[in-house]
């Protein structure tokens, strides 16, 4: 059985920039529930650059470069992938649909089937 791995926040520095990160992303929300008598381009303007504020200070902690990081390695696999054309697309969507119907035929038979001998042969009951 394979151990699982927990990943914590290691120094005190990154938990400092986590909780700075958070105490921003609530201040510029916070902001602009009370900026709402100054309008809406003050009001709007505190929460972006209080959300800027929050994401600069994420980036710059262990978690953030982690999960850019992890963003990076996630889209050079993305560009990896063989993606099919357009002719094979509608193939496959094409095979899906045959199987689909071909399956509810043979579904529609079989429950068919099944109420026959049950009802008819077994139990005698004429509908």
């Amino acid at each position: 059985m394979a151990a699982t791995q927990i990943e914590t926040v290691s120094t005190g520095a990154d938990k400092a920039k986590l909780a700075a990160a958070i105490v921003l992303a609530v201040g510029g929300f916070v902001a602009f529930y009370l900026l709402g008598r100054e309008g809406a381009l003050v009001q709007w303007g505190a929460l972006i650059v209080g959300l800027a504020a929050a994401v600069a200070m994420f980036a710059v902690s262990e978690s953030g470069r982690r999960l850019w990081a992890f963003g990076r390695d996630s889209w050079r696999e993305v560009k990896k992938v063989v993606w099919p054309t357009r002719k094979e697309s509608i193939q496959m969507t094409a095979y899906v649909f045959g199987f689909v119907v071909i399956m509810a035929i043979f579904l529609w038979l079989t429950d068919k089937t099944v109420e026959w001998v049950f009802y008819d042969l077994l139990l005698g009951w004429r509908k």
